[in-house]
């Protein structure tokens, strides 16, 4: 009787459990999002003690220079003051949420270094904190739309609805920024500098101040820039009439790339989180 023997099949347990490890890092965060929704409340709170308007105060601030701005770039631009206002106070939130995600986005795994260190907590808590905390202070702002809207005596109508899916795909963009910035900026430092550069050079060049349509022709270039794709699925339905369904194809492509890359690099290094910070 003939016997064969083959060699011990070896397999490599840790790329699946990392995978799973992953999975349930996520899942733990989402099905615990209370916890990461209390603890952004108390970063505002401690953020702003002692101060009398608290977060408001970045309402006021957008106030101003909303009030100033408008005045301004109407009478350079040679736009009606009372279409460019809305326009503009959109604009301004809007790019303040997203400059305010990216930048802080950057740190979220940085500034919590301490708990990272001490307590088994999964790292998506620290990602839904950062972009809790900044989504509950950009929600100061929203009122200021409105009593704008309500200055200019404009509506934006029911088509104005169709800026809800936009905050959605907005929010889940906020999320892999955070996450994918977040452990960068942990292994290299360098990364919030950069991001903070990049993050000024991209106001000017995307459309908060100035119109789109002031670009004459080469304004079909714009779906190339992807902080105007994912600007424009908020602000299109509430100041400009829709968006278009190529802009929405845009802003889904690049939602997914960035997901992707997130992801990515979430399941790649996030063992390593502990030892970077």
């Amino acid at each position: 009787m003939l016997i064969t023997h083959q060699a011990p099949s070896v397999r490599d347990a840790a790329r699946p459990r990392k995978m799973e490890r992953a999975f349930e890092d996520i899942g733990q965060g989402l099905r615990g999002w209370r916890l990461p929704f209390a603890l952004a409340r108390l970063d505002i709170r401690n953020r702003y003690r002692g101060s009398v308007l608290g977060p408001f105060w970045l309402t006021l601030s957008t106030a101003v220079m909303l009030i100033g701005l408008g005045l301004l770039y109407s009478t350079l631009f040679r736009l009606d003051l009372s279409t460019y206002l809305p326009f503009l106070a959109v604009s301004l939130i809007l790019w303040n949420a997203i400059s305010a995600m990216v930048s802080e986005g950057s740190n979220c795994l940085i500034e919590q270094e301490s708990i990272i260190r001490q307590m088994p907590q999964p790292y998506s808590v620290h990602i839904l904190r950062c972009v809790f905390r900044n989504a509950l202070i950009a929600a100061h702002s929203l009122p200021l739309i409105a009593l704008v809207f309500l200055i200019c005596g404009y509506t934006p109508g029911w088509v104005g609805l169709w800026a809800l899916p936009g905050v959605a795909l907005f929010l889940v963009n906020a999320l892999a920024v955070a996450t994918l910035f977040g452990m960068l900026s942990a292994r290299f430092r360098d990364i919030g500098p950069i991001v903070a550069s990049v993050m000024q050079i991209a106001f000017f060049m995307s459309p908060v101040i100035w119109k789109p349509e002031l670009l004459g022709d080469r304004q079909r270039y714009l779906p190339l820039n992807p902080f105007y794709v994912v600007m424009e699925t908020v602000r299109g339905p509430l100041v400009e009439g829709g968006v278009s369904p190529w802009l929405w194809l845009a802003a889904m492509l690049y939602s997914a790339l960035l997901c992707g890359a997130a992801f990515f690099i979430f399941l790649r290094f996030r063992n390593r989180v502990a030892f970077w910070v």
